[in-house]
């Protein structure tokens, strides 16, 4: 597993924000931590499991950077079911931050959904680009970013044989 980094390079020409039927896009709301530390261990079953209420309290509500508005959750029929952070980095670049959509609700653009309102947010916002890291055997998500506009950064001389491998296997059609 390789820790790869994207960029979208400018901000221009971003799509429309389209929900599928019955799902809700809005942001974080007070007593979202415990949804949204649910979805996260769903899906990031080694690095999720270390979530719980003091660690997103201490990691989001009480760091100096977070804003409500840019922690953005789908929900469906009133429960958030993917959330992703629209993530200022000291540096001030805008950072695409723990994309995540529960496993039953899997395979329906949500996850494209929520980066698209994150990257509108940065848009919105003043930024130039966003950035964001995934790894090598998230091949949906890659697939995804690439689909929004994210091209691979070269930063590291390996990259470019993970990025190689990693465009072999999604094949020359990458789709939505």
């Amino acid at each position: 597993m390789a820790g790869l980094c994207m960029k979208r390079p400018n901000l221009d020409n971003l799509g429309e924000i389209i929900l599928p039927e019955g799902y809700q896009l809005r942001t974080y709301m007070e007593g979202d931590a415990e949804a949204w530390i649910e979805i996260i261990k769903e899906t990031f079953p080694i690095g999720g499991l270390d979530w719980n209420v003091d660690r997103f309290q201490r990691e989001f509500l009480d760091y100096s950077r977070f804003q409500p508005d840019s922690l953005f959750f789908v929900t469906y029929e009133g429960k958030p079911v993917g959330t992703t952070c629209a993530w200022i980095e000291p540096s001030n670049e805008g950072y695409l931050h723990m994309v995540a959509v529960l496993p039953e609700h899997q395979g329906k653009r949500l996850a494209y959904v929520l980066c698209l309102s994150a990257v509108h947010f940065f848009k919105e916002n003043g930024f130039e680009y966003v950035k964001l890291n995934t790894d090598d055997n998230r091949l949906p998500a890659i697939k995804t970013y690439l689909n929004l506009g994210f091209v691979p950064e070269y930063v590291d001389e390996s990259h470019k044989e993970f990025w190689s491998a990693v465009f072999q296997k999604l094949g020359s059609g990458i789709k939505d």
